[in-house]
């Protein structure tokens, strides 16, 4: 049985991140391999009430720096009570974003000092970091039409404009060129099953899975 890892899928709105990560719990079954499936911000119930805070469009302006911090109390708080504990217990987890999305969010699209998220990433997390990101990249334009086509009531981050989600994008592609062997970008343009597996040939090249 190999070690435990701590995966995350990134990528911004559209791009397919929930129906991939249930792909791949479902293959690393199959496989054997016990995976937890949660999420950022969120993943417990004191971690959602933060989520709740952060994405609901209510009177009250949300600072872009109030938003920083609640990002990061919700990760202190997943952290702590969900994912150390999962992967001390051997299990692996699946994070669905965590902090690439913070530079890309709120250093990328909402302009914050990438300094001031790293004072707070050293902070919250210490040494852990993902073993794996997986970026699932789609230009924009086709991203929001994805989106649009849910049909859904947009959060406070899914209701801003394109050029936010440029920017973002264009900050987990740095992200991704900064640190290769951890983020690898994924083409999320392709049917469901080729996105699965070209996710499932990542972790082949490892020599996590068979």
């Amino acid at each position: 049985m190999s070690a435990p890892r701590f995966l995350t899928i990134e990528g911004i709105e559209g791009v397919g991140k929930s129906t991939q990560i249930a792909r791949l719990a479902t293959a690393l079954a199959q496989r054997g391999i016990d995976a937890l499936v949660t999420r950022e911000p969120g993943g417990t119930p004191l971690a959602e009430r933060i989520r709740s805070l952060l994405l609901e469009r209510g009177d009250e302006a949300v600072p872009s720096s109030a938003e920083l911090l609640l990002m990061f109390a919700a990760r202190a708080v997943h952290l702590a009570n969900l994912i150390e504990p999962s992967l001390r217990g051997g299990r692996w987890v699946l994070c669905d974003r965590f902090t690439d999305a913070t530079y890309a969010y709120q250093g990328g699209g909402r302009g914050l000092d990438v300094n001031a998220i790293g004072q707070l990433e050293r902070l919250v997390q210490g040494a852990r970091n993902p073993d794996l990101s997986l970026l699932l990249d789609l230009p924009v334009e086709r991203a929001l039409e994805r989106v649009r086509q849910r049909g859904l009531g947009a959060d406070r981050f899914e209701s801003e404009r394109a050029e936010f989600f440029e920017r973002v994008r264009r900050a987990y592609l740095a992200r991704a060129a900064h640190d290769p062997r951890r983020v690898v970008v994924i083409d999320a343009g392709g049917r469901p099953e080729e996105v699965g597996s070209a996710i499932l040939a990542a972790l082949r090249q490892r020599t996590w899975i068979s």
